[in-house]
Order: C-alpha cells, then structure tokens, then sequence
C-alpha cells in the first residue's frame, strides 16, 4: 500500500517502474530460453567426424565400441573420446567390418519427442513477438489518452489530498474573488441548503486574470475547502488532428466526472478549445469547433449534470464564444486582478512561511516596491532572495536579500564582469543624473527609488520611480512628467557634453515617451486641437505600447497626429532643459555621487540634494565635490548595446 502522502499514479498497484523493469526482465528471459533450447537442440554428443574417417578407424581398430542409430551414429575410441557421425544410406557393409575389427556395436531406436515441447518451441517465437507488440501498444494506449483504439479517452487527470490539499488559506490577495467563489464551496458541502428553497448552483464559473494571478491555485482550493475530487484539464488536450477525437475526450471527461459526482472539473487556458466559431480565414476548423459543440451541450443539454461545477481559466476572455458565456454554462466571470498593496503584503507573508526570515524583514516595504507584480512575480521574489541568501551562505533571509532580488528581477542581473571606460561610466552618469534630477523637479513625478550606473539587462544603467501607492489611472499632469523624466537623459548629454556628442544611449527613453505621446493623442484624446476622439484601437490581445492599430483616416488627419505627437515630446525636451539648466549644480553632484558609489537610493539622493553629502558609513568625510567634465573627452556609448545606454524604467516597470 502506498503511504497517504504519497501520490501512486497507478492506485494501488506495483510501481510503474518495477512494472516496466519486470517485463522486460522475462522478455530478455523468454529470448534467452529460446536461443538455449535451439542451440541445445542441433548439437551432437562428442566430436563430428566424417564417416569416412569412421570407417578408417574401425578398420584400423581404433574404434571400441558403437551405438548405431537412425540419424545418428556414435561412439567411443579405444583412448576413451567419443564421437558422432551421420550414417549414410544403404551401407551394409559397415556392420560385418565392425564384426572383422572386434567392435562392440548395438542399435538405437527413434526417441519418442514430447509433442508439447514440440508445439512449445514452434509457437515460442510467434508468442514473443505477440507479446511485445501487445506491450507497446499498451506504451501507447496509456501515452496517448487511450492509443490506437482508445483515442476518445479523457485526458483528466483527477487530483485527490494524496496530492497535496490546497485551502484558502493557501491564497492570498484576491479577497473578492475567494469570496465569490465561496458559494460554490458551500453547495459543495450543503447541496440541501440551496436545493429546499428552489435555488440552483451556478454549473460554471470563468475565472479571467493576467497569467500569474493565481487562477489555477484558486481553483484547487476550492476542490480543497470543499474536499471533494478535482478534476483537471487543459484546453489543448481536447484538439487532435481527428475529427471527432475532442468530442469524444468531452463525453468520457463527463462521464468520469459523474461517476465521482459531486466533484469539479478545471479546465485551464480553455480558449485553446472555446473561441468563437466561424472566425479565421478560409475553412474553420471542424475538430475544434465539433469539440467546442460537445462541451456545450454537456454543460447544459438535455441531459443536467448534477453536482458536477465547470471551472475555467482564460486570460483571453474577449476570444471565446458567446454560447459558452452564457447563464446556464459560465454564469459566473470571477476577475481574478493583480493585487494592490495589501494583497501583495498578504501573498509574499504566505510564500515567507517557508522561508527563513532575519528580523529585519519587512514584508510591506517589500510590497510597496513591488507594483504590478502578480502572485507568481511575488513567488519567484521569495525564491530568489532565498537563493542569494543560499549562494551567500547565510542561514536567514535578510531584508538585502529581498532588494538585490527586487532589484535582479524588475531591472536585470548586474553585469559587473562588463568592462566599461571612464569616459563611458561619466557619460552613464550624468544621463542617469539628468533622469533623476528632472524626476526630483517635476512635482507630479513618482518619487525616486534607486539610480544605478551598474549595467543590468541590456541597460547601461537605471533610474527607477516607484509609485507611493497603487495607481489604476493617469492624470495629465503625471504623463508630461514622465515625458520630461524620459528627456532628461538626452537634456543632460546635449547640456554636459554639447551637440556632438550626444551618444545613442537615449533610445529607450526617445521610444517610450514617443510611444506615450501618440497613446495621449489617439487613444486618450488629451490633445486640445484632435479633440477627445479615439484614432487608433488597442491591437487584439496584450502587446503593450505600439500595439495600437489605426482606423481608417484622412492624410490629414495623420499629419495633425504626427505634429501634436511631435509638440508633446518637443515639449517634454524643453521642460527637461530647463530644469537642468536652472539646477545643473545638482546635476554634477549627482553625477560625482554615483560614478563613486554606483548605487544610490531615492533617501540618498534627496539627502545629497540638500546637505551635499551621503550618510554612509563608508562614505568619505565632507561634502561630494563637483568637477564639471569636458564633454570633448567623452566618446559615443552604447552602440555595443543596441543603442540602450541607459534608462529610465517608468513605474518600476
């Protein structure tokens, strides 16, 4: 028997391993039998002479004693070795000779062969090969959800406690969605509670989110709360390359789902097999929409699956087909978000549990750091900070831990090993400098979190913003200042080093807030002369910025597009200029600032800013003196890197 916590694949039979070492085991036996019996089978007592030479010997009286038989003539030498030789027909000689030489020779009847052994070595092969493609064909079966003749089988795989029981408690985050869900957990423990009053049970409920929110996780735990068998699925394991395949997967996961009733089936990333019919170009596609019509009609036919709960998970919801959101299939679309704040605070707390943790460890300073981060973010942050501490050797996970994985997740492993003149370390310097000292001007600007001239990624170097709270909209005043932050870095290399020696480092920065602008304008309708009218579509799915298609529109048009996208960044440009200018001993500070330490935090900065000096304990006695630098000696950068010098990462990002 298997112990409770250790999930057996196969129930309670052998392991599949001794299983499969077994058979292979008697196959090899089986054709060592086989090759022992034939060989045994051909060969002759003693050693094969000709009969000629048998003959000779008896006429030369070497021969001493003989036994004749049908097929087979053998015998002993006078020096005690025996022999064998094959008689040949109709020689009647050989008995009178044997008579003249004094031989001792007697006859040797047929022996009598068993008729099962015969049978046995004849049909022994044909028996072997039968067996072996019986034990492939059964490879197969259990390798392909049923094999050659049982393609139709389901692909579910049902999960029980011996799998690990996950409760709510295990989910952290998404308060609202747990509590929706909860009824459904309830009617799972008290189906009567609902039933006497005439109510029924939602039969299936989508859960819609980001990937990493914790869809899949929440489904479990309702299986978990509710104790009941969880059945788990994924899309693409319906749609073969035959038709009919997926419908018949359907009709079997149904059928064991009833069996086990009452119990839930999971079907993940289920846009795989639930997009709308009809759609694409030339001819749809059959299996997957005969599939598609199966699990229709199985979540609400004529025939009612009772105590069987249909829970989905999808990030493409604006993809699936309108009959499968309907009431009466997914009543329910449960919005599984990103966490705010308080719910990161609450999963990272759930993820530290197995972790351990130096009393310095702050979970919500880490969360405030963390903005937009989903559960599966937050999750490989503990990891990571538990394998630095691991690589560190230290037994606790301290609060540096959790930075530096902050910091290696959200801007990229450090890249130390890279090589980079001083020229290049001045010129990442004051355009890191000139991002965070426009930042530090421009009232509606995030606060700073950390500027670094460290190259991560496939960054130079890094200046990094981090909200105070969570953020859900954008006013207008908080856009242009994350355009000027985005110019700051170009501003400070045209101010410090002139025209022509401006470097390629401000890509990244010219990218975004151009995509920015041309967001503000076509989409947000922020530009006073095109008016609050939409002039580009958010392109299908998530692709981020430059993901916007354009509708149909004027020449004109176009040209009043691309002149107030223009106007905006050109605006940026000059707001940035001007605070450089008006503040460009801040900017030397700063710049010496970081080409000494690197790495500084926001509290650094704004404590250099104001007292002109860093509160380090290895930091050197007096203030940070400022050496302005000849932008002569400053040769281009970031032509290695593809143009991305350095950058600005807007909210964290």
């Amino acid at each position: 028997m298997s112990e409770p916590n250790q999930p057996n694949p196969h129930g309670d039979g052998p392991n599949p391993w001794v299983r499969q070492l077994m058979i292979w085991g008697g196959i090899f036996l089986a054709l060592l039998l086989v090759v022992t019996l034939f060989s045994n089978s051909g060969q002759a007592p003693g050693t094969a002479i000709r009969y000629s030479d048998f003959r000779a010997a008896v006429a030369d009286g070497e021969v001493q004693d003989v036994q004749i038989g049908p097929e087979l003539i053998t015998g002993t030498f006078k020096n005690g070795e025996s022999f064998s030789t094959v008689p040949v027909p109709n020689d009647t000689e050989i008995t009178r000779l044997m008579e003249d030489n004094g031989v001792r020779f007697t006859g040797k009847q047929r022996e009598g062969q068993n008729v099962l052994l015969f049978i046995l070595l004849n049909s022994l092969p044909f028996i072997l090969i039968l067996a072996i493609a019986f034990f492939a064909l059964r490879q197969v079966q259990k390798g392909g959800g049923g094999g050659a003749m049982g393609f139709g089988k389901s692909k579910a795989k049902l999960l029980t406690e011996r799998s690990g029981r996950v409760t709510f408690d295990d989910v952290a985050g998404i308060d609202e969605a747990r509590e929706e869900l909860q009824e459904i957990v309830e009617f799972l423990k008290d189906p009567q509670r609902f039933s006497k009053l005439g109510g029924q049970i939602p039969k299936g409920a989508l859960l819609v989110g980001s990937p990493g929110t914790g869809k899949t996780l929440l489904a479990r735990a309702i299986a978990g709360e509710a104790g009941v068998p969880f059945f788990t699925i994924s899309g693409s394991d319906f749609v073969e390359m035959f038709v009919g395949v997926g419908a018949s997967r359907v009709r079997d996961m149904f059928e064991q789902a009833k069996k086990n009733a009452p119990c839930i089936v999971f079907i993940d990333e289920i846009d795989a097999v639930g997009r709308s019919r009809g759609h694409g170009l030339g001819n749809s596609n059959d299996e997957r929409e005969q599939t598609l019509n199966q699990l229709l009609v199985e979540m609400d036919g004529f025939e009612a699956n009772e105590g069987i709960i249909i829970i989905a998970a999808t990030n493409r919801p604006d993809v699936l087909d309108p009959a499968l959101l309907r009431p009466g299939r997914f009543d329910r679309q449960v919005v599984v978000p990103i966490p705010d704040i308080d719910g990161r605070e609450k999963i990272l707390r759930v993820h530290m549990k197995k972790v351990p943790l130096a009393p310095d460890v702050d979970p919500r300073v880490i969360a405030r750091g963390t903005p937009g981060f989903s559960g599966a973010d937050l999750a490989n942050l503990v990891n990571e900070a538990a394998l630095l501490a691991a690589r560190r050797n230290k037994r606790l996970v301290a609060m540096q831990e959790f930075e530096d994985a902050k910091d290696k997740v959200m801007m990229g492993a450090e890249r130390r090993s890279m090589v980079m003149t001083e020229d290049e370390k001045k010129m990442t310097a004051y355009h890191e400098a000139g991002h965070a000292i426009v930042a530090v001007h421009e009232p509606a600007s995030d606060p700073i979190h950390k500027a670094t001239i460290i190259p991560r990624g496939r960054a130079l170097g890094m200046v990094m913003r981090l909200p105070e709270r969570d953020s859900y909209s954008y006013h207008r005043d908080k856009m242009h200042a994350n355009l000027s932050v985005a110019m700051g870095g170009r501003v400070a290399e045209e101010l410090i080093f002139g025209h022509d020696k401006v470097s390629s480092g401000a890509s990244s920065d010219i990218q975004y807030a151009t995509n920015l602008a041309r967001n503000m304008v076509t989409q947000w309708g922020m530009s006073d002369k095109l008016g609050p009218l939409q002039y580009e579509e958010q392109a299908e799915g998530y692709l981020g910025y430059g993901a916007a298609q354009r509708t149909f529109r004027s020449g004109k048009t176009n040209e009043l597009i691309d002149s107030e996208i223009k106007a905006l960044v050109e605006g940026a440009h000059k707001r940035a200029t001007e605070i450089l200018t008006k503040h460009q001993d801040q900017l030397h500070l700063l710049a010496q600032a970081l080409l000494e330490y690197e790495t500084l935090t926001g509290e650094e900065i704004k404590t250099l800013l104001e007292t002109g000096k860093i509160d380090r304990p290895e930091a050197p006695r007096g203030p940070v003196v400022a050496a302005p630098v000849q932008g002569s000696s400053i040769p281009k950068a970031g032509k290695r890197f593809g143009g991305a010098k350095g950058g600005e990462a807007p909210q964290g990002a």
